[in-house]
Parts: structure tokens; sequence; C-alpha cells
């Protein structure tokens, strides 16, 4: 408010200063209005610029806080991080005879089991592979009997 103050006083005192003697050649009230727009362009820029340096500084304060809010929170939740890994380790170790035990116990089972199904899926394939492959076979003919009906191209 003072800076526009004073700049509005400093041009009319240049304005006044430099045409003081060519008033009498020329319309008053067209140099009070070319004055008054100068004045109102100044004020205008002036308010525009100082909007635009508040603006920027308000972002500028919300991105410190959040960032000074996130460097907060990460210092706060970093020992709980580093406390359940720990626990996750200490866990993972007790854990590790139990399943040791169960893989020993279900290895067996699962190789009889394999061992019992493996004849009968072999059987059972070679009974179906003819029978794949005839229908395969069939499909074909279906398809050159279908592309020998489509007109030529």
């Amino acid at each position: 408010m003072k800076f526009s103050l004073v700049v509005t006083l400093v041009v009319l005192a240049v304005a006044h200063g430099t045409e003081a003697g060519s008033l009498v050649k020329r319309d008053v009230q067209s140099e009070v209005d070319r004055i008054t727009k100068i004045i109102n362009d100044m004020s205008a820029s002036i308010t525009t610029a100082t909007q635009d340096m508040v603006e920027k500084v308000k972002a500028l304060e919300v991105t410190n806080t959040a960032q000074t809010y996130m460097e907060d929170s990460r210092a706060q939740i970093q020992p709980l991080v580093e406390k359940v890994q720990a626990e996750a380790a200490k866990l993972q170790e007790q854990v590790k005879p139990f399943i040791a035990n169960i893989e020993e116990h279900i290895k067996p089972l699962t190789d009889n089991f394999n061992t019992q199904v493996k004849p009968l899926t072999d059987n059972f394939h070679a009974q179906v592979k003819p029978l794949t492959d005839m229908m395969e076979k069939l499909f074909q003919q279906v398809m050159d009997q279908t592309k020998a009906l489509l007109p030529p191209q």
C-alpha cells in the first residue's frame, strides 16, 4: 500500500514536472485519464504480483508441512517395522522344524500316491489317445471340406 502511494506521487511529480509547460497546449482531461490509467495498471500489476507471491508462499508452507509430517511419521513407524521384522524372523526360525517334520510325514504319502496314480493316468492316456487322434482327423476333414465350399478369393 505504501509502495503504491509512493509510486503514485512519483509518477504525478514526474508528469507535472515534464509537462507543466505544455499543459496549455494539451487537453488536461486526457492527461489526467492517461495518468489514472497508468496508476491503475501499476496497482493491478502490484496486486497480481503480491497475490502470486502469497500463493507461492502458502504452497511452499503446505509442502514443507507435509514433508515434515512424513518424516516424523517415518521416524515413529521405523522402530515398529524393525520390531515386526525381527519377530517374523524369530517365528520363521521356530516354524522351520515343524515344516520339516510335516514334509517328512507327507513325502512318503505323496510318493505312494504318485506311484499308485501314475499307472492309472498312463492307462487313461493310452486309451484316450486314439480317440483324440480320430477326433483331430475328423475336425481336419471338416475344415478341408469347409474350405473347399468357400468361393475362391
